[in-house]
């Protein structure tokens, strides 16, 4: 607003100085001009009277003044040009009975000259000059100089004050936008300051602080959904578990095996749901000091997968969080990595910067770049999970993703070869 703002009357502006610039030294000459012309035309009338028996007096505030005869002799003066030499040598020619003339004298100025030819006067054919001094700053550069210096000035005064008078307006804008970037989806239970102008901007924070309400009662009512539908799953999962389980002695086949292996699976997905439940309404965990170094190396000694696991750890790289929450995050992370690897995983943890990253790797097919961030939405699934009796719940990275973003930190796809997922955490005495 401030650029358009001065950007018009820049414009506006400098046309106008422009045009003062060009138009105002013709005009301020147009009438000294006239003013030369109406004492030459007295004068005549004056010399047709009779002649001066002295100097001439003053005409219209007129003081150089001259009667002429065509010889060029001066027959008449006002006390300023007593002795002195004619105006000017231009004489009215033809028809036209005046003349108009300008001459500069270096170091004096110079004058605008109006002659009147008079062939009736008591001195005979002569020609009556009158002469006006031409004020120094109409040829002077001082006078464009003032005028785009003043518009440069007042340009930039206008654009101070607009800059000013915008921002005191949008001001509240800025404080609703400050406030909404505070407002995460974990805690929507802040809401934003009502300017007690009551105006339009109140009316916008009155709206957005009714459009948070809605939209906390719609995001608790889905959490609760989500939690008492978990809870009321687990039970009765786990009590078919136990018959399951207690019956695989008198029905030891495939089929009876498959169904415990599906009853596992579900009670896993109801486990997931609960954890991100508990991540969705930001539960608070207790932090504490974890040696990100160790506690890789003890999963990666607990887990029993189809493929081996290589690694390469720093030692002493610390990171404050939840130890169960960050487990739970490298769980998931090499068992997807050994549902997609071929032949080997690899995992390395280093400190980088104020971050300590822990990379899991896979000779896999790897993620194709256009899944890179959906594997990390809700129930997302590669195509070559969904063809697998094992294939996971499409569960395990968006909860990963979740803990790591609790904990300062991210979880992303890296390029291949093979499947790469990178978490990022800051180190312990950083702020996340």
């Amino acid at each position: 607003m401030t650029t358009a703002t001065v950007s018009l009357f820049g414009v506006i502006l400098f046309a106008g100085a422009v045009a003062i610039s060009m138009l105002y030294p013709a005009w301020a000459r147009a009438q000294l001009v006239e003013q030369a012309s109406t004492a030459s035309r007295r004068l005549t009338l004056l010399i047709d009277r009779g002649r001066f028996d002295g100097a001439i007096p003053p005409l219209d505030g007129v003081q150089l003044m001259q009667v002429v005869d065509h010889s060029g002799r001066v027959l008449a003066a006002d006390v300023r040009l007593a002795g002195q030499r004619p105006l000017t040598r231009a004489r009215p020619a033809g028809h036209d009975p005046q003349i108009q003339a300008r001459e500069c004298v270096p170091g004096n100025g110079c004058l605008i000259i109006v002659g009147t030819n008079d062939e009736i006067s008591a001195y005979g054919p002569v020609v009556a000059y009158a002469a006006v001094r031409e004020p120094v700053l109409l040829d002077s550069p001082l006078v464009p100089g003032l005028l785009y210096g003043s518009s440069a000035v007042l340009l930039a005064l206008m654009a101070w004050f607009s800059w000013l008078g915008v921002g005191r307006v949008l001001a509240p804008v800025e404080r609703i936008r400050r406030g909404l970037q505070q407002i995460s989806a974990q805690d929507l239970s802040r809401r934003i300051d009502v300017p007690g102008t009551g105006d339009e901007v109140a009316e916008l924070a009155v709206t957005v602080n009714d459009t948070l309400q809605r939209l906390d009662d719609a995001v608790d009512r889905h959490r609760r959904f989500v939690s008492d539908a978990s809870h009321e799953l687990r039970t009765p999962i786990t009590a078919m578990l136990v018959q399951l389980e207690a019956g695989l002695a008198d029905h030891d086949d495939p089929a009876w095996r498959a169904a415990i292996d599906d009853a596992h699976r579900l009670s896993d997905i109801v486990q997931d749901l609960l954890l991100m439940a508990r991540l969705d309404a930001a539960a608070p965990a207790a932090h504490e000091r974890v040696d990100l170094s160790r506690l890789v190396t003890e999963e990666i000694q607990r887990q029993r997968g189809r493929l081996p696991i290589s690694s390469a750890i720093e030692p002493g790289v610390e990171v404050q969080g939840n130890r169960l929450h960050l487990v739970r995050v490298l769980t998931n992370l090499l068992s997807n990595a050994d549902r997609y690897g071929e032949s080997t995983v690899h995992v390395s943890v280093r400190a980088a910067g104020a971050h300590a990253e822990v990379q899991v790797l896979d000779d896999g097919p790897g993620i194709p770049e256009d899944m890179r961030e959906r594997v990390f939405e809700r129930f997302t699934r590669l195509d070559r999970a969904r063809s697998r009796d094992t294939g996971g719940s499409g569960l395990g990275l968006p909860i990963a993703r979740d803990i790591a973003v609790a904990h300062g930190g991210t979880l992303e796809a890296g390029d291949g070869p093979g499947g790469r997922l990178v978490l990022c955490l800051p180190l312990r005495g950083t702020d996340p």
